[in-house]
């Protein structure tokens, strides 16, 4: 994927990338936003989490996604699962995976809300 070749993945989100609404240059609807990551092969996200409730659909690939608590999702491809607000969690991927995601953030960027942690 020409993406991963543009520098290092992010250490919290691998390579990803925002899709934009090119008539207006913000989201896709003004209240959901819309992204997909490429984690490489054997690639370990660090610690993250956002106050936005994130919905992942798995496109390719498969792994892991370790919740805050003990709680661990197993994914593959045609898997969609949810991440609630300001859950800490981190993906694990040893063959590499492609997650769609969708979330609420714009709404709470509009509104002040939005905040994120990168341990």
């Amino acid at each position: 994927m020409t993406l991963s070749h543009n520098g290092d993945p992010d250490p919290y989100h691998g390579y990803k990338l925002r899709y934009i609404n090119p008539a207006t240059g913000g989201s896709p609807m003004p209240t959901i936003g819309a992204f997909m990551a490429l984690l490489p092969g054997g690639f370990n996200t660090a610690p993250y989490r956002s106050t936005d409730g994130t919905i992942f659909c798995c496109g390719e690939g498969s792994g892991v996604t370790e919740i805050d608590g003990g709680a661990s999702i197993a994914w593959v491809k045609g898997d969609v699962f949810v991440i609630p607000s300001w859950q800490l969690y981190r993906h694990c991927s040893d063959e590499g995976g492609v997650l769609f995601t969708a979330s609420d953030r714009p709404a709470q960027e509009k509104l002040g809300l939005w905040r994120e942690e990168r341990r």
